[in-house]
């Protein structure tokens, strides 16, 4: 081989190796970002951190669409004595000291307590049952089942323990009965509604925060905040204003039981707005119809005759 032929082929080989280096440093690229479920070009795959959520999401949905009836009742019921904790916890503080803002801060332990203990308020399945039925792995009626269920099992749960509380510690009463004659003063007005999609906002934002780690610390701390927020701003709460309404009631409040009914279906028009409008279409949104459907596949294929 001449000298001039020979400096051709090391030429030749040397762009060889570079461009399979290239080749060997765009394919470790693309993979680093797939691996890292950043967004593709067309911008419809979400973050492994949303995938990993809208998937356990899915999951726990599902369990909670497919529970036997009487699961689904005990569960809600342990819900409302759980958020019961936090009323206690609101009247003590409020009659000992006074401080509203110590009364809020201790309220969040009834949150805590919900969501340590897997309890549920009908509030919190504006978010997870919902995912099933997007993927379509379940059916609306699932949904309403779980959602009737919740919010009546709630209901008792809530009404037994604040009965326990005014009779355990009838200091309590003059305070119980302020808080509850609060939702009767503001009434069905476009201010209660607003605090209605407020308190909606807030625990299906606490649901998605709890859904995204797996700490329990911070699992404790957006359930404080969430009881903070709703105690402190006195918001239309479907659940907690029913508990306090009910104390109210049960210390000799002068409204009746129809004043209340009337009052929950106000709050719960504006939770239902505010959970699912305001938080639970936007995440699902902000996770992609991409995702959403692999991730239905993906459920199809581990769980395939699920049926709810």
């Amino acid at each position: 081989m001449t000298q001039g032929n020979a400096a051709d082929a090391a030429r030749a080989r040397a762009d060889g190796r570079e461009r399979a280096n290239d080749t060997s440093h765009d394919e470790r690229g693309n993979d680093q970002r797939e691996s890292s479920g950043g967004e593709r070009a067309d911008g419809t795959v979400a973050s492994d951190a949303l995938q990993n959520t809208f998937h356990r999401t899915l999951q726990e949905g599902e369990e909670r669409l497919g529970r036997s009836l009487p699961a689904l009742l005990a569960t809600g019921m342990v819900g409302g004595i759980d958020v019961g904790t936090g009323v206690l916890a609101l009247l003590l503080v409020l009659t000992l000291t006074g401080s509203e803002i110590g009364g809020a801060l201790a309220f969040g332990i009834g949150f805590i307590a919900l969501s340590l203990a897997n309890s549920e308020l009908f509030t919190e399945n504006f978010l997870v049952p919902i995912a099933p039925i997007v993927a379509r792995r379940a059916r609306v009626r699932s949904l309403l089942r779980l959602w009737g269920g919740t919010l009546a099992m709630n209901l008792v749960g809530g009404w037994i323990i604040t009965l326990i509380v005014i009779v355990a510690l009838p200091e309590t009463r003059p305070v119980a009965i302020t808080l509850g004659e609060r939702f009767v003063t503001s009434g069905i007005s476009l201010t209660s509604f607003a605090s209605a999609v407020l308190g909606g906002v807030i625990i299906t934002l606490m649901t998605w925060m709890e859904r995204n780690t797996d700490s329990t610390v911070s699992k404790i701390i957006a359930a404080e905040i969430a009881g903070f927020l709703l105690a402190a701003g006195h918001l239309n709460h479907a659940i907690v204003a029913s508990l306090e309404m009910f104390a109210a009631l049960h210390a000799g409040a002068s409204f009746g039981y129809l004043v209340w009914l009337k009052l929950l279906g106000w709050a719960v028009l504006g939770n239902v707005i505010g959970g699912v409008l305001f938080v639970t279409v936007l995440r699902l949104v902000q996770i992609g119809v991409q995702t959403i459907q692999a991730e239905g596949h993906r459920a199809r294929q581990e769980r395939p005759n699920v049926d709810i």
